[in-house]
């Protein structure tokens, strides 16, 4: 369970710093998909500043626990930060999804994918912990 559960993480840290490096760089088709769902692109850094906050939040969820050494306490709080930053991307992605759906643009796979795969990371975290 844990092992799935870290490597789930691992591939929502490199999608969410992927998605980041997207929105940071102006990529053309983030762009497009702002415009048609009417997203000002003045939220475009914001928008990845969120999604890099969210990488460190799960990276330091993930990778302080690993530590056999540290505090309880501190493995505590990691865990803590790590669910918190998985809870904020399901929120974000459920908005994306909710704005599509607003702007009947239907087109909302890659939101859909970073939605399950979050509910994924955190279900299994919260499996891993319950269990472990």
């Amino acid at each position: 369970m844990h092992t799935a559960y870290l490597t789930l993480s691992i591939v929502l840290i490199g999608y969410l710093s992927f998605s980041a490096v997207a929105d940071f760089i102006g990529h053309k088709q983030v762009l497009l998909n702002m415009a048609r769902v009417g997203v000002p692109e003045s939220w475009l850094y914001p928008l990845g500043a969120l999604k890099s906050a969210a990488v460190v939040g799960i990276l330091v969820g993930v990778a302080v626990p690993l530590f056999e050494t540290t505090a309880p306490a501190l493995v505590l709080s990691a865990k803590l930060i790590g669910t918190s930053a998985v809870a904020g991307v399901i929120l974000f992605f459920i908005g994306a999804i909710v704005t599509h759906v607003r702007a009947r643009f239907y087109s909302f796979a890659f939101p859909t994918s970073f939605l399950v795969l979050a509910i994924a990371v955190m279900t299994l975290g919260l499996l891993s912990s319950a269990l472990g």
